[in-house]
């Protein structure tokens, strides 16, 4: 089996980066005294070492009035205590006297609505409401507008409307005289939900190059989604920079799992065993394909004594199947790793569950070259009445080589005789004929 494809095959099903959760910031107001009142808390929170863009827009806006503020005051006392059936009532009761209400004052009454119907996970309501409160942007603060906006971009995230939350998102990039990284993020997932790779590309580097450029780890769901699009752009060697980050910065044993299939993808295969290597022993590997892909690496590279130790871990644990095949292979690299002795009981069990005689052909073949003659012919013998040999000519010169070692020779030249049949054998066959009489002479002349 073609390792690089398999292995890969297990990546691409890994890849994908998890959705970035965000949650939304919040625009409720907390009341306090009334000469702040005319200010709206913003919700948003902003890294410290965040730049502003540009500077800070005001606005001239009606003023909240005193009576206002009561009745909103009135509002909050069932939002602090988390009783967000009550305060909707109070809401409703509160809006039936709104009429004559300024811009300001009923942008903070949708501001609770938002508030309070998200906190119900009403979403769909809490963004009418939040639309409300952006509709005529002159009667609030630019700092209500911008947290409104924001947060109106993550409900449609969770809504899955991405067309919309990229479109409010990138209004309130505009108007906000601050864009962390986060922000860049956001709407680099809303893209990659779309398929618009090449639009979420410059999103997700401008928020990883940001924070890479002030000495910082950027956050591991960052990697992921930058990862991810990479991998659909089919860009292999970016993918492999990434997963080299996360296994530095986040090692987790799934990161070096899919960073062994990626250095597959771009032919580094002592890389990639190395990687899988490490995810193997952090548990990371574990069904028989992977595990065999492994053995396969370690043989590959000239260490069959690793690759016999995984199989057969393997098939203790019951994670690789005692097939004929696994098996042979169990036996081929203890064989390699002069662990002789360790073999020969695995492929007797390999050839039993043969459904030819080849797997005996070949055993005969071993017991020969460890002085085994009985057992060299009684599996010869067990192979020819199997069948389905590949080379019977070579088999047959095992059975000659091993009846002359035990002095049998009428039987030994039979043998050779037959090998002789076929022509790649005919001169070697020959020759042991020849060597077969002298000594069944020899043995003859000494008897007299």
């Amino acid at each position: 089996m073609n390792v690089k494809t398999a292995v890969t095959r297990i990546v691409r099903n890994a890849l994908f980066a998890a959705p970035i959760l965000l949650a939304p910031a919040l625009t409720g107001v907390v009341l306090q005294d009334s000469a702040l009142t005319k200010y709206a808390t913003t919700g948003v929170a902003f890294a410290q070492d965040d730049k502003p863009k540009n500077t800070q827009k005001t606005r001239k806006t009606p003023a909240l009035r005193e009576n206002v503020y009561k009745k909103l005051a009135e509002i909050q006392v069932f939002a602090d205590a988390g009783d967000w059936n009550g305060a909707l009532k109070e809401l409703n009761d509160v809006k039936e006297d709104s009429g004559k209400w300024n811009g300001y004052e009923l942008a903070q009454l949708n501001n609770y609505y938002g508030f309070v119907y998200y906190s119900l996970e009403r979403y769909a309501e809490a963004l009418r409401a939040y639309e409300r409160v952006v509709s005529n942007p002159d009667d609030i603060p630019v700092g209500l507008e911008t947290a409104t906006l924001y947060t109106m971009a993550q409900l449609y995230f969770i809504q899955e409307d991405y067309p919309k939350a990229i479109e409010v998102l990138t209004r309130w990039m505009e108007a906000s005289p601050i864009v962390g990284a986060d922000a860049y993020v956001l709407r680099g997932q809303a893209y990659y939900s779309l398929n618009n790779f090449n639009k979420a590309l410059p999103d997700i580097n401008w928020a990883v190059n940001d924070y890479e450029s002030k000495g910082k780890v950027p956050k591991e769901n960052w990697f992921a989604l930058q990862r991810a699009i990479y991998y659909e752009k089919g860009d292999n060697k970016k993918v492999v920079q990434i997963l080299e980050k996360l296994v530095k910065h986040y090692p987790k044993a799934s990161y070096w799992r899919q960073l062994g299939g990626m250095y597959g993808a771009v032919n580094r295969e002592r890389d990639q065993l190395h990687a899988l290597e490490a995810a193997y022993l952090m548990g990371a590997v574990t069904n028989d394909k992977e595990l065999l892909n492994i053995a396969y690496l370690f043989l590959g590279e000239e260490v069959p004594y690793k690759a016999a130790k995984i199989i057969d871990k393997g098939i203790k644990d019951k994670r690789i199947e005692p097939t004929s095949k696994n098996l042979e292979t169990l036996a081929a690299a203890l064989r390699m790793a002069q662990e002789v002795k360790e073999s020969l009981p695995v492929m007797e069990r390999a050839a039993a569950k043969s459904d030819t005689g080849d797997l005996y052909a070949r055993l005969a073949g071993i017991y020969l070259d460890n002085d085994m003659f009985d057992k060299a012919i009684d599996s010869g013998e067990v192979a020819l009445k199997r069948k389905g040999i590949k080379r019977e000519d070579q088999l047959q010169i095992v059975l000659g080589m091993s009846h002359v070692n035990k002095k049998q020779y009428d039987s030994a030249i039979k043998a050779f005789k037959k090998a002789a049949e076929d022509k790649r054998s005919a001169k070697f066959a020959r020759q042991w004929i020849q060597y077969a009489e002298s000594e069944r002479e020899r043995e003859k002349q000494l008897a007299l």
